[in-house]
Formats: C-alpha cells, structure tokens, sequence
C-alpha cells in the first residue's frame, strides 16, 4: 500500500530494513557482538546515515535499522523511542507494517503458482476473474497476470480515489477501523478510466497502482485454493522460519514489540496511527521486522523460494514511464515482478521493494547475491 504523498517519508539507508516513525529522543547502536573495526560497514557509519534519515524526514521521525553481511554478526542501529512521550528506546526487534513490501511476498507466492503450473505469467485478469475489470474503459482481457506484477496494467490506482484520499487524510481516525474487502476495493478502482490500456505489440508502459496487487492476491486465491494470507503464511513465512512475521487481516493490533506510528493532522496534532486495519489486503497487510525481512530477501536472492526459471522472471524488470510522482521520489531504478531493482553509485546494483503506509516507510535492500542485506 503506497499512501498519499503528503503521508510519506522519502528517506533510505541501503542494505538495511527501515522503520521511520514518530518522535526522536535517544540514538544508540550496536553491534551485535562483532567490533566495528573488522566489519567493512561499521557502527559509526551506520549510524550516520540513521541521521542523514532522520534529516531528510524534517527531524521528527525515529528509525531502526540492520544490517546482514557475511560475517553472520549483524551491525543495528536506532534512533528514538516506543512512543512519543516516553525515554524507552525503540526495541531492536520491533514488529511494523511492512506495506508495499508486502507486494514481493504476494508476487512470490504467485510465482510459486506458476512453478506448480497452476496458473500462467500470460493468464489475463479475465481468465481468473470474469467481469472484474471492465467499464469505464477497464478491460480485463487485455491485461495478463504478468502485468499486474511488473505494474504495466494500466489500471487506476484505488487509494487515488478523492473518498479514499478523505478518508485517510482527513478522517483517518473516524476509519482506522476499517474492513472494506479487496473486491469492493477494485470496484472503487473501475469507477474510473486506467492510465492507459496494454497494447499487444506495443511499447510497455508503467505506472504504480496498489489495484493491480489486490487482483494478484485474488488471483492467487483462485489458482492456489487457499486465502493469500495462507499461501504468505505457509509458502513464504513457515517454510523460512519468520517467527516475527505474520498477516493479520483485519486485526488492527501490533505485536509486542513495536514502536508507535504518528501522522500529523491538518490542524498540526499529532495522531498516534498505530492501532487500524486499514492495511489488510494484498498489497499491504505483511507485518514483519528488520531481521525477518532481510531474512526473506536473502532467500529470494538465495534461490530458496523460487526454481531458477521463476526466479528468473522476477528479476525482468521494465522502465517506469507513465508515473511522475514515483519516478520523482525515487528517481533510479527498473521495476520486475513485484521487485525494483536499483543502481549503486559505487556501481552494481540491489534488490527492494519500499513500503509506504500509516506512519512508517519501509526500505529492504539485498544485493544481487544476497551477501548483504
């Protein structure tokens, strides 16, 4: 779930997990046992960056970060508190909604289909879901599964839409509670007209939009017979072993721990977001951690989750055309199945999926053989 622009935190450390959150009081960092010395990213530098963060969110957010080398010793770091009024740092293992990042777990769990041959790359949305994509001149005929992964269906982007943009906005409170199912979701979404319509033969055009992984996790309750909160929950979370990691639904609490989540209202209160439920579809309802996280990447990267050939079709990626904002908040980069891939200035390139939601921004990194996370 990527939230509206003026909800979102554009800020980043590479090679580590990201919770941006409320009020700052207190920095530390660790190591984990290992001394900085010997590691070549070490605590100090780390910890920089946590800063360059927190600058970069106007100095009023708090973050957690970890990163995984080959070493197995961990370097974390932090910077503020559980909540906003409190002196107790933010634990090192708190849980988050990972938002967006959600969207690599649900592509996983459709690739896996696709290993099974249960359903096709090329399947169109019609296929799946007869009569769900149409009107307004939405048409699920044209429009393959694949497209839904990679972003180049077209389809408008359901949290665009001006109720829903008020809801979270300006009535976030009077909705934290809220339950509307994915299908009454793409149904808001085909009220209007997609951003343009995938022409076989054509040039591949890009733009973001949460509808398009909503559709997949229907889609993969279809061809998987099972919930796609099952299929994350046994093909992706069991089978690693992610203890900290869970799909709620429509549970709007957190586990313990976590850090609380703020967003600022129009008349410039502060509004504790934590408690909602507003992020429990497919494209945004993973809660994780930093470890568990770079746990997962490393085993997409790794070749645990996917054979070769799927592996593989994840990491196509296409140019993002068609969406200014996104390309505008994060400039660099090509987008696969439910994976961006990003150049380093240093050279080479890693592996992410951000996440944007309710007072927390997520950015994993791994790099390309899963080394560092």
């Amino acid at each position: 779930m990527q939230m509206p622009s003026s909800k979102k935190a554009g800020a980043a450390v590479l090679a580590a997990a990201l919770l941006a959150l409320g009020s700052p009081v207190a920095a530390t960092a660790m190591t984990a046992g290992h001394t900085a010395a010997r590691h070549p990213y070490n605590e100090a530098t780390l910890q920089q960056d946590l800063a360059a963060v927190r600058r970069a969110g106007g100095g009023d957010v708090n973050v957690l970060a970890r990163v995984d080398g080959p070493s197995g010793h961990p370097l974390l770091a932090r910077i503020g508190t559980r909540t906003a009024d409190s002196t107790v740092l933010i634990p090192w293992n708190a849980h988050f909604r990972v938002a967006s990042t959600t969207n690599t777990f649900v592509a996983t769990v459709v690739l896996q289909l696709v290993a099974e041959k249960r359903l096709s790359l090329d399947d169109t949305v019609d296929h799946w879901l007869p009569g769900v994509v149409a009107g307004n001149g939405n048409d699920g005929g044209r429009i393959t599964v694949r497209d839904l992964l990679r972003q180049t269906s077209g389809l408008y982007d359901y949290i665009d839409d001006p109720e829903i943009q008020d809801r979270l906005i300006n009535h976030f409170d009077d909705n934290r509670y809220d339950t509307t199912p994915a299908a009454d979701l793409v149904a808001v979404a085909m009220k209007h007209r997609p951003v343009f319509v995938p022409q076989p033969g054509g040039p591949t055009r890009w733009a973001y939009s949460n509808t398009n992984y909503l559709l997949a996790g229907m889609i993969a309750e279809k061809a998987g017979g099972a919930s796609w909160q099952d299929l994350v929950a046994h093909q992706v979370i069991a089978k690693l072993g992610l203890r900290n990691t869970s799909v709620p639904g429509l549970n709007p609490f957190l586990p313990d721990p976590h850090v609380n989540a703020y967003l600022t209202t129009a008349d410039g209160k502060r509004l504790d977001v934590t408690e909602h439920s507003y992020q429990h579809t497919a494209d945004s309802g993973v809660v994780s951690t930093t470890a568990d996280l770079n746990t997962f990447f490393r085993a997409l990267a790794n070749g645990r989750l996917l054979p070769a050939e799927q592996w593989r079709e994840m990491r196509q990626t296409v140019e993002r055309t068609d969406d200014p904002e996104d390309v505008t908040e994060m400039p660099e980069g090509t987008y696969g199945l439910g994976l961006r891939k990003i150049p380093l200035s240093c050279g080479g390139f890693y592996y992410t999926h951000e996440g944007d939601g309710a007072g927390v921004n997520t950015r994993p990194a791994v790099s390309a053989d899963g080394r560092r996370r």
